[in-house]
């Protein structure tokens, strides 16, 4: 490369450089005269100057989102907490982080220490898994009724100063208004879309679409009195506003149902988890027993104590199961399934599920099929005729391949022990070991042992 065209290079970076200098200055001085200087000293006075949680929370959140077994969890959370958080997506999305945060600090050292403890039986360590992510549920659920009693709460105060600010306005819609300005309670959101229903154009319609998000029946009743109150006018009984006369009387339903929930929660308190201790103390006890009494070794190892093991795991699920369903405080919002288009749905859209599934169902008009459709309605369920037959048919499988899987288990379980039984001298404390793992009398039992004919 000759000199010459080394200096043009050289001259033409210079060249841009100059350009990209001049550029610079000319834009710095335009912005410096434009809105873009009084965006940014806004920019500076609502900037968080030390760590903030709530951000901390925004970006756990869509951390979260992102993560397929986490996804689960964070959206079964949303679906509750939009009902409480009505049209409030930041407060929804921290709430749902923060919640989900707190769970998992709880439920991933204790996942810790079961893989540590029970590294030596894989069946216990995966059953113990799986109960821990039916404890991620427990307190994830326990977390939002914690909020909706929470709600209640607020709604005796919100309450009480709807009858004051009533007497003083006489207006509904007002009253209501006047009360729904401090933002920092849940209950001033729900009482804010109750008055977007009063002054809206169509309040009926706008009360329905309420009555199917309403966190709780009292707000529902409230909305509902409110609304005849103001179409209709307030009269007097017994020299009584009647509004407030139904006020007082859902006030009184709802220091019921928190007295009631706070029973619930007194008498279930903790017994979720001491619903698990069995097997929680199973491999334990099993460590104990085997080191102290050494006969129970063959007892624990073969398919009689392996039964017994699996026995007390279905009776500890159930045991839990039961104990979640009778803590249930019946607040609203619990079915967060998706009963629009569930899996079954789409499983029944496939033709060949479809063709299966159609044999086990009952023809339509038949006494069996009318049955089953009046046991649907009576346990108010979501599911349609298919998607129950899915459920059935799901279940005898999932049943049928875990028998199968058990008895094989049990089956090369007492196979290799008496393989593998050492022939051992026992005392009834202790274990003689001085012959262990011989016999013919010392002699290694690898060995073909000879006897003499006396």
């Amino acid at each position: 490369m000759s000199n010459q065209v080394i200096f043009y290079i050289m001259g033409g970076s210079v060249a841009v450089l100059v350009i990209i200098i001049l550029a610079y200055y000319i834009l710095s001085k335009k912005m410096q005269k434009s809105e873009y200087r009084q965006i940014k000293k806004l920019q500076q006075g609502t900037r968080e100057k030390s760590f903030s949680t709530e951000i901390l929370y925004q970006k756990l959140y869509i951390r979260y989102i992102r993560i397929p077994f986490l996804k689960r969890y964070i959206l079964k959370l949303r679906r509750r907490l939009e009902i409480i958080n009505i049209d409030d997506e930041y407060n929804t999305r921290k709430d749902s982080a923060k919640i989900l945060t707190k769970a998992l600090a709880i439920v991933i050292p204790i996942i810790i220490l079961t893989i540590i403890i029970t590294h030596s039986s894989y069946l216990i360590m995966f059953t113990l898994l799986i109960f821990e992510l039916f404890m991620i549920d427990t307190l994830i659920d326990g977390s939002i009724d914690k909020k909706d009693t929470n709600l209640l709460k607020e709604q005796l105060d919100f309450f009480s100063e709807i009858r004051h600010a009533y007497h003083e306005f006489n207006m509904v819609e007002e009253a209501i208004y006047q009360v729904s300005q401090d933002d920092e309670r849940d209950i001033s959101r729900q009482g804010e879309k109750i008055y977007e229903i009063l002054i809206s154009d169509d309040p009926e319609m706008e009360l329905e679409k309420y009555y199917d998000i309403a966190p709780n029946v009292f707000l529902k009743e409230f909305a509902g009195i409110s609304y005849l109150t103001k179409e209709f006018g307030d009269r007097k009984v017994n020299g009584a506003s009647l509004y407030l006369r139904n006020i007082n009387n859902i006030t009184k339903e709802m220091q019921l149902e928190i007295l009631k929930r706070d029973k619930l929660n007194y008498v279930f308190q903790s017994l979720s988890l001491i619903s698990i201790a069995p097997i929680l103390l199973l491999e334990p006890l099993k460590s104990w027993s085997i080191s102290n009494f050494a006969f129970t070794q063959s007892w624990y190892n073969g398919k009689p104590g392996m039964i017994v093991q699996i026995l007390i795991l279905i009776l500890t699920f159930i045991s839990y199961t039961l104990v979640r369903r009778l803590k249930d405080n019946g607040s609203t919002g619990m079915n967060t399934k998706n009963t629009e288009n569930p899996w079954q749905a789409k499983l029944y859209k496939k033709k060949i599920i479809k063709k299966i599934v159609d044999m086990f169902i009952p023809k339509d008009g038949t006494k069996e099929y009318r049955k089953v459709q009046q046991l649907l309605k009576d346990a108010a369920s979501h599911l349609k005729m298919e998607w129950l037959y899915i459920n059935r048919i799901t279940l005898a499988i999932v049943t049928c391949i875990a028998s199968l899987i058990i008895f094989v288990y049990l089956h090369q379980l007492a196979i290799d022990y008496i393989y593998t039984e050492p022939t051992t001298e026992y005392n009834v404390l202790r274990r003689n070991d001085r012959n262990t793992k011989r016999g013919c009398n010392g002699i290694d039992r690898t060995r073909q042992c000879h006897y003499r004919p006396v």
